[in-house]
């Protein structure tokens, strides 16, 4: 046990009363929760019948629960955390006959996302890295909002446009096209990366079309005409009217979770015409003996569409990159579909992370794959 955890194990045996907690919380350079080498002590104070860890760990215990320090309103749980993880967290409490969630009042890390806020435990050899938050010397890319009329959904559908800082119409640009494309702004801090890595020269500049769907569970699993509406129609309107390279590997679809489903999809739809793939967690699931899957009936026509590509893979894009956290319940169908996608002649590039599914995990790994489906001038010199 290394000191600081150890600090609690001292505090049990020396028979704690509440100055001697006020003096564990007091200690000047004490975070939360606790972290050293692999161990990781979660803590919190304050009466309560009970009080219960709830992560986002796959595989791991998710209702673990923290020990009360006896005659004392101190609780803790120690758990071994890989080096490199990133975890995010709630606490439920017990009391008065009722539960509560709520993020850890001790830790000030929160990562936030459409249905709120978790607290995040940041491991040992995890740090938050330098390019996603502003950088002064970084010229601001224009995020421009757009809207037309699909004739395919029938209906008005609305993004924004990201211009690089130096756009200018008399030059060409790679495009990439974003599923889910406000939260990939908002809780990705994607429009900021673009910004810095363009400034870095790890990408070139480009353009990026943030698309949202009003329906995306239903939209995003394997529908052709979510597939019609981006080939033929966003596709088109936005090459008519910006200066945007016409050939397949300056073209790139990107998403998350279902996102990654539909861009995926897309591309099986529309061969050579997608020339690059960002799939982020893609929710590939399968089957392997039957076509009853375990995920609910959302899967259905997910499930029928990786079966009939695990059943007859062929290429359809020129390189892929792909991600996913090993804290997820999603990592087993990603890594599966790794080597049929590579053994089509496809480029794949594939990253594990010791997160699960999540933004921030998004966040983390876009520079990577952005870098290795568009090297810029920078990164051309490493590769």
């Amino acid at each position: 046990m290394t000191n600081r955890i150890f600090a609690i194990q001292e505090l049990i045996r020396s028979g704690p009363d509440a100055a001697k907690v006020d003096a564990f919380f007091a200690k000047k350079g004490r975070t939360f929760p606790v972290v050293e080498g692999p161990h990781a002590t979660f803590v919190w104070r304050g009466e309560a019948e009970g009080v219960t860890l709830r992560h986002w760990i796959f595989g791991l215990e998710s209702d673990s629960s923290l020990a009360r320090v006896p005659n004392t309103d101190l609780w803790y749980l120690t758990l071994d955390i890989p080096h490199g993880s990133r975890v995010e967290y709630k606490f439920e409490l017990h009391r008065h006959g009722g539960n509560q969630w709520i993020e850890d009042p001790r830790n000030p890390n929160r990562a936030r996302d459409p249905f709120g806020a978790n607290s995040v435990l940041q491991g040992e050899g995890y740090e938050v890295p330098d390019w996603v938050s502003p950088d002064e010397d970084a010229r601001p890319g224009i995020l421009e909002p757009f809207s037309f009329h699909s004739k395919t959904f029938d209906a008005r559908r609305y993004g924004s446009i990201y211009l690089p800082a130096r756009f200018r119409k008399t030059r060409q640009y790679p495009l990439v096209v974003v599923h889910d494309g406000s939260d990939y702004v908002n809780f990705a801090s994607m429009r900021i990366i673009l910004d810095n890595l363009i400034h870095r020269l790890e990408i070139p500049d480009m353009i990026v079309a943030f698309t949202d769907s009003p329906d995306r569970l239903r939209e995003y699993a394997n529908d052709e005409r979510h597939a019609k509406f981006l080939t033929e129609e966003l596709l088109a309107d936005l090459t008519g009217r910006l200066p945007i390279i016409d050939r397949p590997q300056a073209r790139c679809l990107m998403g998350a979770s279902f996102g990654a489903v539909a861009a995926f999809s897309t591309a099986v739809r529309y061969p050579d015409v997608w020339g690059r793939l960002l799939l982020q967690s893609g929710s590939f699931a399968f089957t392997d003996i039957g076509t009853r899957n375990r995920r609910g009936p959302l899967f259905d026509r997910v499930v029928e569409f990786v079966n009939t590509v695990r059943q007859d893979p062929t290429a359809v894009s020129e390189r892929v990159f792909m991600s996913c956290g090993v804290y997820e319940s999603l990592i087993y169908e990603n890594r599966s579909l790794v080597p049929l996608l590579d053994a089509t002649g496809m480029q794949v590039k594939f990253v594990e992370a010791r997160d699960g599914h999540n933004w921030e995990n998004w966040r983390d790994r876009l520079r990577e794959g952005l870098s290795w489906l568009f090297p810029g001038p920078l990164m051309f010199v490493y590769e």
